[in-house]
């Protein structure tokens, strides 16, 4: 495999060589082992295969304040940096630290938050100024021409410009419909656990249909609100032809005690 095209991953003790190779045997890529060259500083190390270019996509298992010191001195410009996603060593966050757009660090990031249940930090400007976030449930083998007909539907004339990111359940992580959804508007998806979901106390109305195949009270609202912790249920439940979609918008002005007043009378799926 061309090293420039696969991902380097580099975990900093060895005590995160287990989340490595789960990265690994989900991303593929090359796992470093610094401690193994215990008599040359990490950095060097580092410096030396990022200035080789092995590598157009790395993922740094540390600390943020480590990853940064490894690249000191080696950042150029956005045109010719690789993507440098950060995940610390609990798996709880993913950040896109650099070459966002241009090296594709924020897909990656998707990559890899999807890949161990992470939360996918994106904090590029353009990203930030996208308010609405779409939960997404369908039925297995649904056409992603209909996924599109049931978004646009529910969208009711917003811009699919304005869509930061599709939640939908695990379950659903390899569904031909969405992800090809997904590509065509270079709109990235997010994995939300199945005990996350299960997790989410709800008031509303539970789906009949949900809960008899995946033993749930919904996918689609709880995904959306999940993934969109500051936001309020804008649309609530639309469905078309085996697809559900709801619409969360963020509301970072909205007190507390008021995000969740939308979804309170919509039914869940």
């Amino acid at each position: 495999m061309n090293e420039e095209l696969s991902i380097g991953i580099w975990p900093v003790r060895v005590e995160g060589e287990a989340l490595a190779q789960r990265l690994q045997e989900q991303l593929g890529g090359t796992i470093y082992r610094p401690w193994l060259q215990a008599g040359l500083p990490q950095k060097s190390q580092f410096a030396a295969a990022y200035a080789a270019s092995r590598h157009r996509q790395w993922i740094v298992l540390a600390a943020t304040g480590i990853a940064l010191r490894f690249l000191n001195g080696m950042i150029r410009d956005k045109h010719s940096d690789p993507a440098v996603v950060l995940l610390d060593e609990g798996g709880r966050f993913a950040v896109s630290l650099l070459g966002g757009h241009e090296g594709g660090a924020n897909r990656l990031t998707y990559r890899v938050a999807n890949a161990v249940g992470a939360v996918p930090v994106v904090t590029t400007a353009t990203e930030a100024l996208k308010p609405f976030v779409i939960g997404i449930g369908c039925r297995k083998g649904v056409p992603v021409e209909r996924i599109e007909a049931a978004v646009l539907t529910a969208l009711q004339g917003r811009s699919l410009n304005q869509v930061r990111e599709i939640a939908t359940i695990d379950l659903k992580a390899d569904e031909p419909g969405l992800l090809a959804f997904s590509a065509a508007h270079n709109i990235p998806l997010r994995i939300i656990a199945r005990d996350t979901v299960a997790a989410r106390a709800w008031i509303g109305k539970p789906s009949e249909w949900v809960q008899q195949n995946i033993g749930l009270d919904g996918v689609c609202e709880p995904c959306a609100l999940i993934a969109c912790g500051r936001g309020k249920l804008v649309v609530p439940k639309t469905t078309l032809e085996g697809v559900a979609v709801a619409i969360v918008q963020d509301l970072p002005d909205e007190p507390a005690d008021d995000r969740s007043g939308a979804d309170a009378g919509g039914t869940q799926a």
